[in-house]
């Protein structure tokens, strides 16, 4: 029941009010070190499936993967016919919006690809409502650290195996494999605010994301 008295019930009409959330999202803490976060200010009035996509952009990841979000201990995907043959119970991403969703200081996770399982912590820091965001429905990277791991490189073990390969020995046959396989260079302590920005613009200008 405590779990339940978190969730947002606001009234029908400020359902559409302006309003700011400020997320800070981290590649699970104790699987890779130091960690690998990104902080975002997004309008409330997004869905997650929007969310999910300023996620993927945020941090580099190029939506190769499935992925899902769980909020108290509910799960939200886009749905398939195969889930109840499964029996997984997945609620649409698509109808499900921040500020009917989350206030704050809730903690909910995002994993991205289910086989290398890449977990997100993300916690909502602040709501601030009445707040008018330009663009509408848009997202601001405002601070993080550290390089996106690679695309299948295995999870978190895979990435440390990767990083020990071309670091440790540079000079190895199978260091130059694996440069060669991320396009030639890797620094795992880049980050460039200004390039995410820039392609979550370019993401807003193409309509991509939905809602």
């Amino acid at each position: 029941m405590a779990e339940q008295a978190k969730i947002i019930k606001l009234h029908r009409s400020s359902l559409s009010a302006p309003c700011l959330y400020t997320l800070k999202i981290e590649i699970k803490p104790n699987e890779i070190q130091p960690i690998i976060w990104r902080r975002i200010e997004v309008d409330g009035r997004i869905g997650l499936s929007k969310l999910h996509h300023f996620i993927q952009t945020a941090f580099g990841w190029t939506d190769a993967h499935l992925h899902q979000f769980t909020i108290r201990d509910l799960t939200y995907g886009i749905p398939d016919p195969e889930d109840d043959f499964f029996e997984l119970e997945i609620k649409d991403e698509r109808k499900a919006f921040l500020n009917r969703l989350l206030a704050d200081d809730e903690v909910f996770t995002y994993v991205y690809d289910f086989g290398d399982y890449w977990e997100h912590i993300i916690t909502v820091e602040s709501v601030a409502m009445n707040v008018k965001f330009d663009p509408s429905g848009g997202a601001v990277v405002i601070g993080g650290e550290r390089a996106c791991p690679p695309e299948d490189v295995g999870g978190a073990g895979g990435y440390q195996d990767f990083l020990e390969a071309i670091f440790v020995d540079p000079h190895s046959d199978e260091a130059h494999e694996m440069l060669e396989w991320v396009g030639g260079m890797f620094d795992p302590n880049y980050f460039d605010i200004r390039t995410a920005n820039a392609s979550i613009l370019r993401m807003l200008y193409n309509k991509w994301g939905g809602k």
